[in-house]
Order: structure tokens, then C-alpha cells, then sequence
């Protein structure tokens, strides 16, 4: 299994279960420090990089990126066929177990911790890669995000939208990263745990205890958590090059170094909410109407052509606009409504009034949907990462628990406590992709509040393995 990267997330602060086997194996940090064009103390590298040396091809690069390692094919242990070889058998397996008090489960913590060549977890000095170093870090090779003196105020305006919408970019790629990764972890943990539960149930068949058909289940669970595993590799490995890609780090390793600068998780989500400083919650449309770069600039001129046009003129306009679409549209919804009245249709200032009073209309009332939505769907998802982080994640940990305690008083077996480890780890993927939905939902509003557009982006739904639904005993 591929060494991961990051150190285990601590959401929320659970007391330590009992020790697991696969809790041994390895799972080394990638703690190498950025090379000299690394972060000094969240400052900004002394090179620039090198345009010229990234459209070269003739640049070398170092080797390509590992693939995925191959999935685990599990085979059914082979069943001695000579009556005295398979009680031999049967007797070494059993005389193995008894030398542990909890049997399977110790006999692989000692073989884990007694195995060579496992490194131990290393930390990073390095400081994380914060999200205003990594904006910095963008806006050197962003000239066109630059506002300049001789810029009029709709130019100003159109870099200040473009700038904006880099910010929103920029963020919600270096929260997907740092997501991404803890997501990763913890299905790797759920592996391993899978992974513990087709060991013992391989050696549950060598002694005679179990059927073939319960270890295919374990399996099939293995199989499933493998699967997950491989596919939390390929979105953390995209999230990272998308980051990548907004830094401008062209080289191939790029990704990795992000990688091992990036927090382990995201910060904790507030228990309060509120719009922004000095708002409450029906500020909102009026706090977007006004960050709009040219909305204020739209309604006075707006108000000028109005002001050119007489109050008569207007109103004839829109009498002919009411009676056409009374006349046509209930008969023909399908045809465009038409005016017939020519002197009204020849008169240019009623005509560039008119289409400038309706441009206002429609951009004040996507800014007042856009508000609605926004603050709405960020009210949603802070519900969500407290509801996750306060009651999934801890009934999965008081699961585990007791699942435990019954464990130590030979109630319930070791699978079941595999089982309960698993949905512990996937009640905490499950709080961690809330808090990440929570991020996204937030640096969306804060565009919108800074004078941008906002478009809801789909997120990555949680995925989660089949070791929730997980045989539960033997």
C-alpha cells in the first residue's frame, strides 16, 4: 500500500480505542520540504518561475507519476487433503493463536510490530501552504488581474470581476486539495481495517472455524474498501494538479510538493454563522446589490435615459407591450410577441431607454436571487458540518466504544469490532467532506459579497466503501 501523506485528522477528539493491527502498518508522512523554490515562512519563493523552461520539451522532468498499485486478488486458502496433514495443520494454527490472550488479533499486531522495514511516521517542519500564500503565489503570472491608472471605471471593473472570480477559483481548489487528502487517509485506514478482517478470516478457515463463504464476505468487503480507496488516489492526485494548475507550478512533481505543504484538514467550522461583518441576515440582497463593480454605475445611467424620455412616451410603450403579449402569446406561446405601432418602435431615445431599463431589471434580479441562494445554501451546509461533526462523527466513535467494551468482555467478536472501526472511520469522512462542502459553500458567498457572480459548483459527493454494510459477526 502506497505510504500517505498526511498525518491521521482528529475530528472530533475521540478517547483512544483499543489498539488495532493495521494501526502498525505503514503509514509514512511525505514530509520532504519544498526544494529552493520552497515557501520561506509563508513568503514568496526567491526564483520566479520560468515560462520559457516549462514550453520547452526539451526540459527534463523526472520520472512519471506511480500508478495505482494492482488490487489485492484474494484466494481461498488451500485445504490440506490427507486427513492427518489437515489436523497437523489445524493443530499448528490453533497452537499459534493460544499463545496470545485475544488470539487472531494479537498474533497480527505481533507480527506487524515485529516486521522489518517499517519506517516510522515522520512530521514536516516545513510551514503549510495557507490559502493567501497560494493566492500570492497565482497572481505573479496574472497580469490581466492587475488594475492600472489609466483604466476607466467599467475596465476597473471588468479586472476587479476577473480578480474575484480567480479568488473563488483559487479557494475553492485549495480547499478541494486539502479535502481531498484527508478524505484519502481515512479510506486508507478503512482498507487497512478491511485488510485486517480478510487475514484473520483466512486463518479462521485454516483452523476449521469458519466456512469458505464467510471469508468470500470479508473479502468482498476488502474488494469494496479497495475500490474506494483507489478512486479517494485519483480525486486527491486531480485536486492537487488543479491547485497546481492555479499556482502556475508546471513541474511534474508540482503536485507532490503542494501535497506536502497543504494542512492535514480543514479549519473547524464556526458554531455561529453570520452574513459577514456588520450584516445580519436581511442585509443580504442589499449587501450584494452594492458590491456589483457596475450596478450603481448601470442605475444612474439608466436614470438618465428615463429622464430623456417623456412619462407619455413610456407609457404608450408599455401599453403596446401588454397588449401584444395579451394578444399572442395565450394562442401561440411558441411565436414572439409584435408590436405594430411604428412611430412608437422609430423613436431611438424611448428605444435605448427602454432596452437600458431592462438590462437594470435583470441584472438587480439575478444579484437578488443570487443572494437568496447563496446565503441560503451556506446556512444549509453549515447545518450539515455541525449536525456531522457534532453527532455523526461522535455516535460513530461511541459505536466503536462500545463495541469495544463488549469486545473485552467476550461479547462480541473481532469482526464486529473491525466493523465498528470501519463506520467509525467513515462517520469521520463523512464530517470531513461535510466541513469541506461548508468551505466551498463559504468562499462562493464571499465572491458574491466581494462583487462576483455566483454559479453553485456541483461537489464531489462522499463516497464510502462497502465495509458499512459489512458482515458484523461470524
Amino acid at each position: 500500500m502506497p505510504p500517505v501523506r498526511r498525518s491521521t485528522p482528529s475530528m472530533p477528539q475521540p478517547v483512544a480505542p483499543f489498539p488495532l493491527p493495521w494501526a502498525f502498518c505503514a503509514s509514512v508522512l511525505l514530509a520532504a520540504a519544498l526544494p529552493s523554490t520552497g515557501l520561506r515562512a509563508q513568503g514568496l519563493p526567491a526564483p520566479w518561475p520560468s515560462a520559457l523552461s516549462a514550453a520547452s520539451p526539451d526540459t527534463p522532468v523526472p520520472s512519471p507519476v506511480a500508478p495505482t498499485v494492482a488490487p489485492p486478488r484474494p484466494t481461498l486458502p488451500a485445504l490440506a487433503s490427507d486427513p492427518a496433514q489437515a489436523r497437523a495443520q489445524w493443530q499448528r494454527a490453533n497452537q499459534r493463536v493460544a499463545e496470545f490472550p485475544r488470539g487472531h488479533m494479537d498474533v497480527l499486531r505481533w507480527e506487524q510490530q515485529h516486521t522489518p522495514g517499517v519506517t516510522p511516521p515522520t512530521t514536516s517542519a516545513t510551514p503549510a501552504l495557507t490559502l493567501a500564500t497560494a493566492l500570492r503565489l497565482s497572481l505573479r503570472h496574472r497580469p490581466e488581474l492587475f488594475t492600472q491608472p489609466n483604466m476607466n471605471a467599467l475596465e476597473r471593473a471588468a479586472v476587479q470581476r476577473a480578480h474575484i472570480d480567480h479568488v473563488r477559483q483559487l479557494q475553492r481548489a485549495w480547499t478541494q486539495a486539502i479535502a481531498s487528502g484527508q478524505h484519502l487517509q481515512l479510506l486508507t485506514e478503512v482498507l487497512q481495517a478491511a485488510t485486517t478482517g480478510a487475514e484473520l478470516g483466512e486463518r479462521m478457515v485454516q483452523t476449521g472455524n469458519w466456512s469458505q463463504a464467510k471469508l468470500l464476505r470479508e473479502q468482498q468487503v476488502q474488494a469494496q474498501a479497495w475500490d474506494a480507496w483507489a478512486q479517494a488516489q485519483q480525486d486527491d492526485r486531480a485536486a492537487r494538479e488543479r491547485l497546481a494548475r492555479l499556482m502556475g507550478e508546471w513541474a511534474a512533481d508540482a503536485a507532490d510538493r503542494l501535497g506536502a505543504q497543504l494542512a492535514g484538514q480543514l479549519p473547524v467550522v464556526p458554531e455561529a454563522l453570520t452574513p459577514g461583518e456588520g450584516l445580519c441576515a436581511t442585509d443580504v440582497e442589499a449587501a450584494v446589490l452594492r458590491s456589483d463593480p457596475t450596478l450603481a454605475w448601470q442605475r444612474t445611467q439608466t436614470q438618465r435615459q428615463l429622464d430623456a424620455v417623456g412619462s407619455g412616451q413610456l407609457d404608450a410603450w408599455r401599453h403596446a407591450v401588454d397588449a401584444a403579449v395579451a394578444t399572442g402569446t395565450p394562442h401561440s406561446p411558441h411565436t414572439a410577441p409584435d408590436i405594430q405601432d411604428l412611430p412608437l418602435l422609430r423613436d431611438h431615445l424611448l428605444a435605448r431607454a427602454v432596452r437600458a431599463e431592462a438590462n437594470l431589471l435583470q441584472r438587480a434580479a439575478q444579484r437578488r436571487s443570487m443572494a437568496r441562494e447563496a446565503w441560503a445554501h451556506l446556512q444549509a451546509q453549515h447545518a450539515r458540518a455541525l449536525h456531522a461533526q457534532n453527532t455523526v462523527a461522535h455516535l460513530g466513535t461511541q459505536l466503536e466504544q462500545e463495541t469495544l467494551t463488549r469486545y473485552n468482555g467476550m461479547l462480541q467478536s473481532t469482526w464486529d469490532l473491525l466493523a465498528s472501526v470501519r463506520q467509525r472511520l467513515l462517520a469521520l469522512d463523512a464530517a470531513a467532506q461535510a466541513r469541506r462542502d461548508y468551505w466551498l459553500a463559504q468562499a462562493d458567498w464571499q465572491a458574491l459579497l466581494a462583487g462576483g457572480d455566483y454559479t453553485q459548483a456541483d461537489t464531489a459527493s462522499t463516497r464510502t466503501t462497502g465495509a458499512a454494510a459489512a458482515p458484523q459477526g461470524h
